[in-house]
């Protein structure tokens, strides 16, 4: 006999509900069959929970087990499965005889249900050989009932027997063989055929050889045991492998889709060749298209992308095929698409690719009624398009132009993301490819009209003021200069009239406005088409002049009016590139001093608005500019105003270090933002490429196999899969390491000296107790309880035990984590010392820390701020440290809560007192933590200001908070 007990669920059961042995006892001698049935069903669960209660058992096989009641028979299998069936010396019960007897009698049942389900309670009993052994013969014998549900049920018992004990079976191989021969029903040949294959796996071959033409036709249940006995037979060099390609390929056509993908995953095991390849891919595809549970899309998808960067440009052909599955609704499964479609790309199919996302971009402007998401879709479509246009020149001036016309949708925050991303791109191809430059400024200058949003005008604005007029991107310096003056022309034209304000035009809106109440006041009312009056009041007329007013307004002169006075700088600081390059272009003094003196009246009267007393626009709020803006704008027109233009020699030498402060140095900042972009995704693409290269270390084993086959995708068994699963193959942690986690929960002088080593892994804890008694007494019935707060929640049901003077005693408990949020463990010890007389001890408190469960993470700027208006929980930690470099104490508030930076180096570099920083990390749950750092160095040296969090749930956000609390508590740096 095993000395391991089986392990079952612990249920809970209320102690003071639960009935005494002799009442259980009366219930099952004298009551009906529902009493009976509740008394079986409390008995079995004090049996799984460690109670077995066996003078009860001769009580159910006088009482219950003759019963015809079907309910009670398969209760009474459950209790015959738990109960304690050998005495104190490992012997088998003498009442277990009685059972045996009761069970054969099942087996030999006319009713088929009850012989069934005695069958598959022997599955469940396959360990007990002195139980099975006289049964052996009952089951043989139901393997030819008449029905189906007995036959299926037998095989399967005696193939749980013939695994533990094949002695029991000596000749199971030729009693499967027989029976699968004469069997007609689907699932009794492939249960006898998984028997089969297991007992004798060269009969089964010569099974699947011998009914080769009709396996496509056959049940999904037995196709699969098919493919299976492949895999086994193929994991050594098999004479058949020819045989078994043609069948796999026959069943990549049959209906049933776990088939075909399974068919699928084992053609590419048993050959490399490409057609093979190609077709395993093709069927992947299928399956994604035709499936409709997104999950299995997801799972399919990750296969394909497997098989992909195993054989990466025999799939490519296959690249239009892929692009059908972005007519899925799902966004996961499509940007899983579009980044095996990203990676599949090629020279070859650049453009076919590049036309077909052009095709969607424009149905989902046109249709989006029709499609799910389409403006989040929209957004996956232009930043696919715009990797695509980077990496293969030849598309870029094809795809731009089109993306051109999204610039002007920004009625909504997702519509100006999209925009956003297109003005990224476009940017991007403007640096890249110089030749393509001139068509698009011409457009962009073209489109400034069509643009509502101000986010948008300052990404255009500074394309416009970087890269216009550069001599290297025309063929003279005379259209470039031409260049020049066309661009300021069309931001004119964008803002109207200058001066955008003048004193008096308030007064003239309110006269305006006095007029037309007046005059609809004293209007009669019109005579409708159906013979009523219709009216209308002063208030709508007078609201509706004003919308004709705002809508006839031009856009960038609508912006100026409502405040929005950072556009207005970046128009300052872009009329100021473009005028210092047109003076170093043009050779006429006069054409340059006219540009400059517009220039210098739209900057002054962006000012004047700035400045106005009263609100520049009718309707519109009165905005004053802050002075960040003023002295930017300043800065713009002092620099034209002192601008030579050739006429002061001795300036030369200040007016070159403007220019290379407006016209290179900003060029600079760019590329640097580039290549650290660039450096961010080389270091992601090494990262994936070290995860998916295992190393060897050169003194480990060699297996066989890795001799026998070179080309497969993976083994064609799942023996390793299980290892790692089962932790065969888990590196040991450090003794060491862990004694750091070992918390102390009594004092030394404590009758019970108790500790605890916490582990985490994955979502449990771990606590590994260790009780010592230091009494010279006997405790008796002692009893550890634990209780949690927050989201933790206690597992096991704690046991009573019994420790000897000075003993030792382990014990070991279970927590499961539910959410990122700070735990506490708390509880006491509870026993029995000399006299019956009863102590307690109050445990020290275990604080779960969160740390454990929360991973840095990296997301863009737009993710970072839609989910930062969207979530709404926020915690504002106060910042004061004595850390002197605001820096470093960004990187402790990192290290102490395991985010990550998303502010770019470059934005962080220089030597500043002040420094603002965003920060991101995402947790084993799925929950996003935001931070954002604001501090500043004070005179004295010491840092101070606020770190702002937000999470979509509140504990993420107060343990964060905690955490830096407890963390700035101490005038040490912080550490993890």
């Amino acid at each position: 006999m095993a000395t391991d007990q089986p392990c079952y669920t612990v249920i809970f059961e209320s102690s003071a509900e639960y009935p005494s042995a002799a009442e259980l006892r009366t219930a099952l001698e004298k009551g009906s069959d529902d009493v009976k049935l509740e008394a079986l069903r409390k008995i079995v669960v004090s049996t799984i929970n460690g109670n077995p209660q066996p003078s009860l058992m001769m009580p159910i096989i006088q009482f219950v087990m003759p019963s015809r009641n079907k309910q009670l028979k398969k209760l009474l299998h459950f209790y015959w499965e738990v109960c304690p069936k050998y005495d104190e010396n490992g012997k088998l019960k003498q009442e277990m005889i009685l059972v045996v007897n009761a069970i054969r009698n099942d087996l030999q049942h006319p009713n088929e249900y009850i012989r069934g389900a005695t069958l598959r309670f022997l599955q469940k009993i396959a360990n007990e050989s002195e139980l099975l052994e006289p049964l052996i013969p009952t089951c043989r014998a139901c393997l030819e009932h008449r029905h189906s549900y007995v036959r299926k049920n037998a095989v399967f018992a005696l193939f749980s027997i013939y695994r533990e004990f094949e002695n029991l079976i000596p000749d199971a191989s030729e009693l499967m063989s027989t029976f699968l021969a004469a069997e007609s029903d689907s699932t009794c040949k492939r249960n006898a055929f998984i028997f089969l294959a297991h007992c004798d796996l060269p009969k089964a071959v010569d099974w699947v050889l011998s009914n080769h033409e009709n396996i496509p036709t056959l049940d999904e249940g037995l196709q699969m045991s098919v493919i299976e006995v492949v895999r086994l037979d193929c994991k050594n060099d098999s004479t058949h492998r020819a045989r078994y390609i043609r069948l796999i390929f026959e069943l990549l056509n049959v209906s049933s889709h776990a088939v075909k993908y399974e068919a699928a995953t084992t053609l590419t095991l048993l050959t490399q060749n490409p057609a093979a390849v190609k077709a395993s891919a093709s069927t992947l595809i299928s399956l994604i298209i035709k499936e409709s549970d997104n999950n299995v899309k997801l799972i399919v998808l990750d296969r394909l992308e497997a098989l992909r960067a195993k054989h990466e440009h025999i799939l490519d052909g296959l690249i239009m095929d892929v692009l059908q599955i972005l007519g899925n609704s799902d966004m996961d499964v499509r940007r899983k698409a579009m980044n095996i479609v990203l990676s599949m790309t090629s020279s070859r199919n650049v453009e076919e690719v590049a036309l077909f996302l052009k095709k969607q971009l424009l149905r989902t402007q046109e249709k989006a009624a029709e499609f799910d998401k389409a403006s989040e879709y929209r957004q996956l479509l232009i930043q696919s398009i715009h990797v695509t246009a980077i990496k293969f020149s030849e598309v870029a001036a094809s795809v731009v132009l089109a993306l051109m016309e999204f610039l002007g949708d920004s009625t909504s925050s997702s519509s100006t993301s999209t925009a956003l991303d297109v003005i990224a791109f476009i940017r991007e191809v403007v640096d890249k490819f110089p030749h393509l430059r001139s068509g698009i400024f011409d457009r962009l200058v073209a489109n400034l009209s069509d643009i509502k949003s101000g986010k948008v005008f300052r990404g255009v604005l500074w394309i416009l003021g970087e890269f216009v007029g550069i001599q290297e991107s025309y063929a003279s310096a005379s259209e470039a200069a031409e260049a020049i003056r066309q661009c300021v022309e069309g931001i004119r034209t964008c803002i109207g009239e200058i001066p955008i304000y003048v004193e008096s035009a308030q007064e003239e809106n309110a006269t305006e406005e006095k007029t037309l109440v007046k005059e609809v006041g004293a209007g009669k009312p019109k005579l409708l088409a159906d013979g009523t009056y219709a009216t209308e009041t002063a208030y709508t007329a007078a609201g509706s002049s004003g919308l004709r007013n705002e809508k006839s307004r031009p856009p960038l002169r609508t912006l100026i009016l409502g405040g929005d006075f950072f556009t207005g700088t970046v128009l300052a600081v872009t009329l100021t590139k473009l005028v210092l390059r047109f003076d170093g272009l043009s050779s006429e003094q006069a054409d340059s001093n006219t540009l400059r003196a517009q220039a210098m009246l739209i900057m002054t009267s962006i000012i004047r608005v700035g400045h106005a007393k009263s609100s520049p626009a009718l309707g519109a709020p009165l905005v004053q500019i802050d002075e960040d803006s003023t002295e930017r704008i300043m800065n713009c027109i002092q620099t034209l105003s002192e601008l030579s233009g050739g006429a002061k020699v001795d300036t030369d030498d200040e007016e070159a270090i403007v220019k290379e402060i407006f016209l290179r140095d900003t060029k600079k900042a760019f590329q640097r933002m580039i290549s650290a972009q660039e450096k961010r995704a080389a270091e992601k693409r090494e990262a994936e490429t070290s995860r998916k290269t295992s190393a060897v270390q050169v003194d480990d084993l060699l297996s066989f196999r890795q001799f026998s086959k070179k080309g497969a995708d993976q083994e064609l068994d799942y023996e390793e899969d299980l290892g790692r699963a089962t932790g065969a193959t888990d590196v040991r942690e450090d003794f060491i390491s862990n004694l750091s986690r070992i918390s102390q929960l009594t004092g030394f002088s404590d009758p019970i000296y108790v500790e605890t080593y916490v582990k985490m892994h994955g979502f449990d804890i771990m606590l590994d107790v260790l009780l010592v008694n230091q009494t010279a007494n006997t405790l008796q019935n002692l009893c550890l309880d634990f209780a949690t707060l927050g989201d933790l929640k206690i597992v096991e049901r704690p046991s009573v035990y019994t420790i000897a003077p000075h003993g030792f005693q382990s014990i070991k408990a279970t927590i499961k984590v539910s959410s990122t949020e700070t735990g506490v463990i708390f509880g006491s010890i509870l026993w029995e010392g000399p006299n019956m007389s009863e102590a307690c001890v109050i445990l020290n408190d275990i604080h779960i820390d969160i740390m454990d469960y929360i991973k840095p993470a990296y997301c863009n700027e737009a993710q970072f701020r839609s989910m930062w208006t969207e979530f709404e929980w926020e915690n504002r930690v106060n910042v004061n440290s004595s850390v002197s470099d605001p820096r470093e104490y960004l990187k402790h508030v990192m290290k102490s809560t395991n985010m990550s930076c998303l502010t770019p180096e470059g934005a962080l570099s220089g030597d500043c007192d002040f420094l603002s920083a965003n920060m991101y990390a995402r947790s084993l749950f799925g929950e996003d933590a935001l931070a954002n750092l604001s501090i500043e160095r004070t005179e004295a040296g010491t840092v101070t200001g606020h770190i702002r969090i937000r999470s979509k749930t509140q504990g993420i956000a107060l343990s964060l908070g905690d955490r830096i609390t407890m963390a700035q508590k101490d005038s040490k740096p912080l550490s993890a």
